[in-house]
């Protein structure tokens, strides 16, 4: 049994913001119903992450879901996603501030339905601001954050986080917040509206960057692999590639200055201390930086590993994927998926001794539309049925349409 077996979230989301928690909340058991108009999620485009003939993006943020299609802009539409509201614990959407009061999903309409129901609203800038009805996408968010002023070399131009993280991230912060909306409901024994916009958690994730700020006024900067308090803490080029460093204590200062032959470092009063080596940064760097070059990665890593020297080479996905770690641990599986076969996937990275890590792929446009609404709002054949010729609900799409 897992975690959350005996939870049932309805997800109004799309794309990423709004598919993210739901897909962590299937992976620890939840019953995810993945509500998607006529046309589908957007995220199903499949020249977004090509992927033969569908899309990586929806792949990937959409295993362990049901797809029921439903026109809310529909009254019987409506009322079917209403009667499924009524048995269920949560509802999340990623739609612009003021959405989901205008078709009637909205905490307010939900909750006099289902008084335990937990409404989760990801938005790009919140409820109030000058911004609250602009497009939301996550290089906005990166930009106006100060993220991307603080990625790239130093001096250099401002650099985009190569994954999104503000897609990604923000929906990390609605599982906690909706989590912890559940955990209070057994107290309480209602339901809460959880809110969180992606510019605000952005925002926040410059943590002591902020405080510092705050109570200092100075503005951080970009420092490339480097790293503003610690020095070497940083890419180096080698012979054949790079390979990081980071030498946060004394002793793994001095293992470092061993690894490389060149003990003597350690005992130069310019360098024998970290408030020294940032003194002298730019001349200690460019001493190392030689001898780097002299040897290839492996040879590095061979005696950094050896001496316990906290360093890594800098690995591009393919060789990440290879990690023993990742590769022999179980945090790649294969997941079912019908019109591919089976998906290779990464695994959740939660371990719980209770979870059996099983995963089952995501779903076909409206494949469980007829399954949903009989078995959880109890539907008879005729009523789905007469919902369907009236456009107000869908059914899996003809071979061929609409699986990606």
């Amino acid at each position: 049994m897992k975690p959350l077996s005996h939870i049932r979230v309805l997800e109004l989301g799309q794309v990423i913001a709004g598919t993210f928690a739901g897909m962590m909340l299937a992976d620890l058991g939840a019953e995810v119903i993945k509500i998607e108009p006529p046309h589908g999620d957007l995220g199903r485009n499949p020249h977004i992450g090509y992927l033969r003939g569908e899309s990586a993006i929806f792949l990937t943020f959409n295993r362990g879901k049901k797809s029921t299609v439903m026109n809310l802009k529909h009254p019987r539409g409506l009322a079917a996603f209403h009667d499924l509201v009524k048995v269920s614990d949560v509802v999340i959407d990623n739609f612009r501030p003021g959405a989901t009061a205008r078709i009637g999903a909205d905490y307010e309409t939900l909750s006099a339905l289902n008084p335990g129901i937990v409404c989760c609203s990801v938005t790009g800038f919140g409820d109030t601001g000058p911004r609250r009805d602009m497009p939301s996408f996550d290089l906005i968010h990166q930009s106006l954050s100060g993220l991307l002023k603080v990625t790239g070399e130093r001096g250099g131009e401002p650099a985009r986080i190569g994954i999104p993280l503000a897609d990604i991230g923000t929906p990390m912060f609605a599982l906690s917040g909706l989590l912890a909306a559940l955990v209070a409901r057994q107290v309480t024994g209602r339901g809460q509206k959880v809110e969180v916009s992606m510019l605000e958690s952005m925002t926040f994730l410059n943590t002591y960057d902020a405080v510092l700020y705050l109570n200092t006024g100075a503005v951080p900067e970009a420092w490339g692999t480097s790293h503003a308090y610690h020095v070497p803490w940083q890419a180096f080029a080698t012979s054949d590639g790079h390979v990081v460093v980071a030498t946060r204590e004394e002793a793994f200062w001095r293992r470092y200055c061993e690894a490389i032959g060149m003990p003597e470092l350690a005992e130069d009063p310019r360098y024998a201390e970290n408030l020294a080596r940032l003194e002298h940064r730019d001349e200690l760097v460019a001493i190392l930086e030689a001898r780097m070059r002299e040897r290839s990665s492996g040879e590095w890593m061979e005696v950094f590993l050896r001496l316990g020297v906290p360093s890594a080479p800098v690995n591009d996905l393919a060789q990440a994927l290879l990690e023993p770690t990742i590769a022999d641990t179980g945090a790649i599986v294969e997941v079912p998926y019908a019109p591919l076969g089976t998906l290779r996937m990464m695994a959740n990275p939660l371990r719980l001794s209770e979870d059996d890590r099983t995963y089952s792929g995501p779903p076909i446009l409206g494949e469980h539309t007829r399954q949903v609404l009989a078995e959880v709002a109890g539907y008879k054949a005729d009523t789905i049925a007469d919902l369907e010729r009236e456009g107000a609900v869908g059914l899996l799409p003809p071979p061929g349409e609409g699986a990606g």
